[in-house]
């Protein structure tokens, strides 16, 4: 069974591997699987794992349906559909979920495939959203696209694991018509769920851990704020903020023990139908409520159909191996969705069982009470580090101490005071309220511990290992977890120094590295020498939870495995430029900030970008052009810097137009020639000027600009300019993450695109 899963599981990572989607005629391979059993009994597992592969290939046709065309994007259209999600504020509208059930007009184009699944975003003065409420919305459509940067958030994946064909924001308010209620058991269930947060809402009337309480209610982590998500990564108790495998547990235990405590007690009862069956049944229904509170969302899933398999091998008396129902587990949860495989939370649920299972069974001295649980934490902590270093480039060596504390606390104490204020609610509002409060004291008193916790320097941020450390890294557990029996256990230290061992500099004297992030209408950029780093601009924020820096800029640094920014240059106070810096001071360490305002970046040493100002690292020159002393703060003010060592030089100008340009071009002279140029301005009309050009001489240009962008960058004249002297462009908006290498003796070396490097079906 285990090899079968396996097999089975290698044919839905092959499927999702793959760069672009193979048609439905493949599935027609399927027909065959029975052949190979008959004919070829030794490509059984080939067949299973094809028979994976298939499944995974026909579900992402049928099941998680089309993307939105391309020929639609950016197009208004008149929708009829239902709400179908909570309804998530945002800081200036609401955006929720929409099941998209044809065109207002009943116009039919057999070539149109809509989406079925749109993620709508309603700005300004919303109605009240309700869960199952058909609307007819005018929307403009938009293929679903995000950043694609090294070390960044998946966002298009993200929509293709929840099912989303396209986003939206909403046109003509006005005209939206609410067009009555759709009652399917889905919709009343998420009207439930919409019900009790209004209500959590009320009760705890914006205390700071209400919105860790309605994560654990009813699986909305939209509230928890960003320092506190901070807390909790560096913790490793991230997990605890969702309702996953230890809270379902948690209720089927419960529900497990409730049941045959109150069916022994009941002999007509215990004569139709044993209480250990009874239990059984009671387990089932507290899980499967309790994932019902939380939307059956893909964690809940995945929980409920190992808890389902567990269960059901107890129901029938039957003793199954650990191994066996994890291996069964495994197969209902890629039956259910072969798409789990995208989400970290898949890996780290089934790897956690696997290790504990490990490391505690099949001992001759088994360890109780006290010893068990330390032991399962330790394990639990330990056991995953490879794991989270590989997929996350972080691991939290405090985790097993915190979760040590923290597991118990939030399972006995808040988790049930949570859920009894969920079931009191409509009973006695008052008594529910009181339970919320109780549990809102709990997560209160727990904080301070888990805060201070985080601030040890314990929470481990480092370069991605390559990937093949991991095998001898997970060889290397198994010697440590194993019995004690088992001799030179200590070799398995020797496996993990691969992946713990630190990267070599991947630069050499000389040589620099320029990196031109995804952030949409605005710009950051890296720049890497042997042992500096230098980021000039640090793309737009746009709300107060989300912000380039954070998204973009944060994560590749990690990536990368710089921790240290040392110098810091923001070439504007437009918040396209400066809108993310505020993320990076916050996370790294920085050793220097130079801007146009450096009153608004509070940092001991943020001074003044004046033109003159030049310095070496590691043979590599770095000399500010612009601007000269007396200007302002705004585009022709920005800071221009020029970057030139053996390999080549490039020309990073910031938004200067053109007057700006005029000065650079008269001041500077042959100093502003540059093998590569970044386009002022983002390409725009009043920028990128023949004079500056014709000076600059670029072999290469680049430019940051937004997908589909509503101001036109860059605009047709420049590139025009650019095809008459033969420029060649490239852009983050349709090539991801932009590397460019300056190497000593080989000159410019142009990388391929973040977005073609590292392209899966579903990106865009």
């Amino acid at each position: 069974m285990q090899s079968q899963a396996l097999a089975f599981l290698l044919g839905v990572l092959v499927l999702h591997s793959l760069p672009h989607l193979p048609t439905l005629a493949w599935v027609v391979v399927c027909l065959a699987v029975p052949l190979f059993y008959r004919f070829m009994p030794l490509a059984r597992w080939p067949a299973i794992a094809l028979l994976g592969f298939s499944w995974a290939l026909l579900h992402t046709h049928l099941v998680a349906g089309p993307w939105l065309p391309a020929g639609l994007s950016g197009q208004d259209m008149t929708l009829i559909g239902v709400v179908d999600s909570l309804p998530e504020a945002l800081d200036r509208g609401v955006r929720f979920g929409f099941r998209v059930e044809g065109r207002a007009d009943g116009m039919y184009d057999p070539d149109e495939r809509l989406p079925r699944r749109v993620r709508v975003a309603w700005y300004g003065q919303s109605p009240d959203m309700v869960p199952g409420e058909r609307w007819q919305l005018t929307l403009r459509l938009r293929r679903p696209t995000g950043f694609r940067n090294p070390g960044g958030f998946d966002y298009e994946g993200w929509l293709f694991r929840q099912g989303y064909g396209a986003t939206a924001y909403v046109r003509e308010p006005d005209s939206a018509l609410r067009l009555g209620m759709d009652d399917r058991p889905i919709h009343r269930l998420h009207r439930l769920r919409a019900d009790l947060v209004e209500r959590m809402g009320q009760g705890l009337d914006g205390r700071p851990y209400a919105g860790i309480l309605r994560a654990l209610a009813v699986g909305d982590r939209s509230g928890i704020a960003p320092e506190q998500w901070t807390t909790l990564i560096d913790t490793g108790t991230n997990h605890l903020m969702a309702i996953s495998g230890l809270h379902v547990g948690l209720m089927a235990g419960m529900g497990y023990g409730l049941m045959l405590w109150g069916w022994r007690r009941v002999p007509a009862l215990a004569l139709r139908l044993p209480a250990q069956r009874a239990a059984v049944i009671g387990a089932l229904i507290c899980a499967a409520g309790y994932a019902a509170l939380a939307g059956f969302a893909v964690p809940t899933q995945r929980a409920l159909a190992m808890l389902v398999v567990a269960l059901g091998a107890l129901w029938l008396g039957r003793v199954a191996r650990p191994g066996r129902t994890l291996a069964l587990a495994l197969l209902v949860v890629l039956g259910l969705d072969p798409r789990a495989v995208l989400d970290a939370g898949f890996w780290l649920s089934f790897a956690a069982v696997g290790v504990i299972l490990y490391a505690m069974t099949g001992r001759l001295q088994r360890p109780g009470g006290i010893r068990a649980v330390l032991r399962i934490q330790w394990v639990a902590g330990v056991g995953l580090l490879p794991l989270t270093l590989v997929m996350f480039q972080h691991g939290s060596l405090v985790s097993p101490l915190a979760n040590l504390v923290a597991v118990p606390w939030v399972s006995v104490v808040v988790v049930p005071l949570t859920l009894g204020g969920v079931l009191l609610a409509p009973l006695i509002p008052w008594a529910a309220q009181w339970c919320w409060l109780a549990a809102h004291l709990a997560v209160s008193l727990l904080w301070p511990l888990l805060e201070h916790m985080g601030s040890w320097p314990w929470s481990l941020w480092r370069a991605a290992p390559p990937f093949w450390t991991l095998w001898p890294a997970l060889l290397g557990l198994a010697l440590i977890l194993a019995p004690r029996a088992l001799p030179a256990r200590w070799l398995g230290v020797l496996l993990l120094l691969p992946m713990l061992w630190p990267a070599r500099p991947s630069l050499q004297p000389g040589e620099f590295r320029l990196t031109v992030l995804d952030v949409g209408q605005g710009l950051a950029t890296v720049v890497q020498t042997r042992d500096h780093t230098l980021v000039y601009d640090t793309g737009p924020r746009f709300s107060p939870r989300f912000d380039a820096g954070s998204a973009a800029v944060v994560p590749y640094l990690r990536h990368e495995g710089r921790g240290r920014v040392d110098r810091l240059v923001v070439s504007h106070g437009d918040n396209d430029h400066i809108g993310g810096a505020p993320a990076i001071l916050d996370s790294l360490r920085v050793g220097e900030v130079l801007s146009r305002s450096p009153e608004r970046l509070p940092h001991a040493l943020s001074r003044e970008c004046l033109r003159g100002e030049t310095w070496q690292w590691d043979g590599v020159t770095f000399r500010m052009l612009h601007p000269p002393p007396g200007w302002g703060d705004d585009n022709e003010s920005s800071c221009v810097l020029h970057v030139s060592g053996p390999g080549g030089s490039v020309l990073l100008p910031g938004d200067v137009e053109r007057l700006g340009e005029a000065v650079l071009v008269r001041g500077e002279g042959e100093g502003l020639s540059a093998d590569v140029l970044l386009l002022p301005h983002h390409g725009s009309r009043t920028s990128s000027s023949e004079a500056l050009l014709d000076r600059v001489s670029p072999r290469l240009a680049l430019v940051s600009t937004g997908f589909e962008n509503r101001l036109g960058h860059p605009h047709e004249e420049t590139l025009e300019r650019l095809r008459v002297r033969g420029i060649p462009l490239l852009d983050p908006a349709h090539e991801g993450a932009l590397r460019v290498d300056f190497v000593p003796g080989e000159g410019v070396i142009v990388q391929p695109g973040h977005r073609h490097a590292a392209r899966r079906h579903w990106h865009r």
